[in-house]
């Protein structure tokens, strides 16, 4: 009994002195091992009489069981303590100021859709959103898009499949349903833009599957395209931050609209790979537009003989491309750090049009 009881006060304390998971292991394999001292005992109880291994027996397994405590117990105490050392040595003051190195960076079209909504807001327009995911008829039926129109076909959409209840999905071709849903949960005066993703099948150096658009909406009594004009021509100043802009209208057609219109802006190409904006000889397409279609108001329960309303969209991935000088949207979405820290915008330069859009 001494020799056990000695034993085990030898063990536990060479375990409490253990100074890490490598020394604690090797007491471990000291005791507990195939050849370790408490196996040992153990393997004699073979050789014992029967009485002597109901006496021994309950001693060398009560040692076993100590030691195998200790040894858990102390693993746990050491793993805490390396926890807390490791802490201490990786502690970050997250009141100092980053380093210049490793500051985040705004995405251009983060930035592009902030200074879209400043230039919106200051003149009374506000912010709708819908899902990216949309019914069919929000997409195209609503918005007197028949079914045998080019756009439904399955090379120009991303369709999804058939939901249980019959409904038909899509992912939304442009942010014009936006506007449906607007204008059924709404009555006029309406004043919106839509910003957001849309999809469709087609990619290269100009177009990507996944892109950003940005839609304008006004409905009210008395509205025409003198308002259709006068409201682009301010979004273009603001937005190139030039004083002076020349648009061009095209005539055009948009089922949705009626008349429809694209705009052209006139700018300068003469410098190789510069675009110089309200002068020279050149024009650049900027979107279309037009007065909202009267079959669009009626299937959004809108009295047209008593409402008009003019829209226009504008792909927000080219104004940036247009603004900022930038080659290929197929950048925009590669998540390479070094384009983003070429291109992208500090987090605090927040665009106003007081302040400037763009620093």
């Amino acid at each position: 009994m001494a020799d056990i009881a000695s034993l085990q006060s030898e063990i536990l304390a060479t375990v409490a002195g253990a100074a890490d998971e490598a020394a604690l292991e090797a007491v471990r394999v000291a005791t507990l091992g195939k050849k370790g001292s408490v196996s040992a005992l153990l393997a004699t109880m073979g050789s014992l009489s029967p009485d002597e291994r109901k006496f021994q027996g309950p001693k060398f397994n009560g040692l076993r069981d100590a030691v195998t405590e200790a040894i858990t117990a102390r693993k746990v105490r050491l793993a805490d303590a390396a926890l807390d050392a490791r802490l201490a040595s990786e502690t970050l003051d997250v009141t100092l100021p980053s380093r210049f190195e490793n500051s985040g960076t705004v995405h251009p079209i983060s930035q592009v859709l902030e200074e879209v909504v400043a230039i919106f807001a200051e003149l009374g327009f506000g912010v709708a959103e819908g899902p990216d995911v949309e019914f069919d008829d929000y997409n195209f039926t609503r918005l007197n898009i028949p079914p045998d129109h080019p756009a439904r076909q399955m090379q120009d959409t991303f369709y999804v499949a058939a939901q249980a209840d019959g409904d038909s999905h899509v992912l939304r071709t442009h942010t014009s349903p936006v506007q449906v849903r607007t204008m059924l949960n709404a009555k006029p005066p309406i004043r919106v833009i839509s910003p957001g993703r849309t999809y469709r099948v087609d990619s290269d150096a100009t177009h990507s599957p996944m892109f950003h658009q940005v839609e304008a909406l006004v409905v009210d009594e008395g509205i025409h395209l003198g308002h259709l004009k006068w409201t682009v021509e301010q979004f273009c100043k603001a937005f190139f931050e030039i004083d002076q802009i020349e648009l061009r209208a095209r005539p055009s057609f948009f089922p949705f609209t009626e008349p429809s219109l694209e705009w052209d802006m006139r700018c300068d190409r003469r410098t190789p790979g510069k675009i110089t904006f309200g002068t020279g000889n050149d024009w650049l397409e900027l979107g279309g537009s037009g007065m909202v279609h009267r079959k669009v108001l009626e299937n959004c329960g809108i009295d047209p003989t008593k409402y008009q309303g003019f829209a226009f969209g504008f792909g927000l991935d080219r104004m940036a491309m247009l603004k900022y000088g930038m080659p290929d949207i197929r950048s925009f979405f590669e998540s390479d750090l070094r384009w983003l820290k070429h291109y992208g915008f500090q987090p605090l330069d927040i665009p106003t049009l007081d302040g400037g859009l763009s620093r």
